[in-house]
């Protein structure tokens, strides 16, 4: 069986991003990029996959710039065996991605695909569940143990609720939560195989696919300051400030 998991290059999760002057979007320039850690624990869950013997190949997919090489090498380090890099400068929304993603699933015909259940920069946590629609195929969100048997898969999942478990036939598609498993560090050895593994590229346009934006981003800003809170000398006071300052009692 193979797995096809998801990457993508985003703002590394210690940086404290900046909006731009203009609202327009994130600034990016001299920003520190690395894996969607989303992404990492679908990649860790792949290899674990192949080490179980569960997994014959591991295929990791990226769409994005030339930068995003280094994303995928780092998950060829991880354990994977392939990469492919579906090369643009454009910004791609959510239902872009899921229809390059399908056209990649028609050529390399994969047992399972793995996508982070969101990427940390846009948060939109649409992509799986777009493929699972464009590919015809089951889907499992938000999983937090996966089990293999067989043509099927036992995911359990994570709800509002606490946790639910869901039995669906391969092939079909996975969103990782954060608590599936600890990715691994790259040891020195593979970083050094990594460099030798290939990485196919392809565009939208060789796949087919149109990747124009159907969503306007009018405004990004950042969010408000906090305000110092204030002391009470006692709960009446406390009550009597709910009641009439913050209306929530």
């Amino acid at each position: 069986m193979k797995v096809l998991v998801a990457v993508k290059r985003v703002v590394d999760y210690n940086v404290k991003v900046r909006v731009k002057a203009d609202g327009t979007g994130v600034d990016l320039a001299n920003v520190k990029m690395s894996m969607n850690p989303f992404d990492e624990i679908g990649v860790e869950e792949a290899v674990r996959l192949k080490e179980a013997g569960k997994a014959t190949e591991v295929i990791v997919v990226s769409i994005g710039p030339a930068q995003a090489q280094e994303t995928l090498r780092t998950a060829l380090a991880m354990g994977a065996d392939r990469g492919i890099l579906i090369k643009t400068d454009a910004e791609v929304q959510p239902l872009a991605v899921a229809k390059l993603l399908k056209a990649v699933c028609d050529a390399e015909q994969p047992g399972l695909v793995i996508t982070g259940k969101q990427a940390i920069d846009d948060d939109s946590n649409q992509t799986g569940q777009m493929l699972a629609a464009l590919w015809g195929r089951p889907q499992a969100t938000f999983a937090n143990k996966l089990f293999i048997e067989g043509d099927k898969a036992k995911v359990v999942r994570e709800i509002d609720g606490g946790l639910q478990t869901v039995e669906i036939d391969l092939p079909a598609v996975l969103t990782t939560d954060l608590r599936l498993n600890e990715p691994r560090y790259a040891s020195l050895p593979n970083i050094m195989k990594a460099k030798k593994k290939p990485i196919d590229e392809k565009t939208p346009e060789s796949l087919g696919v149109d990747i124009a934006s159907r969503l306007k981003v009018l405004k990004v800003a950042e969010p408000p300051k906090r305000v110092a809170g204030v002391k009470v000398p006692d709960v009446a006071t406390l009550v009597q400030k709910l009641k009439t300052e913050a209306g929530v009692i």
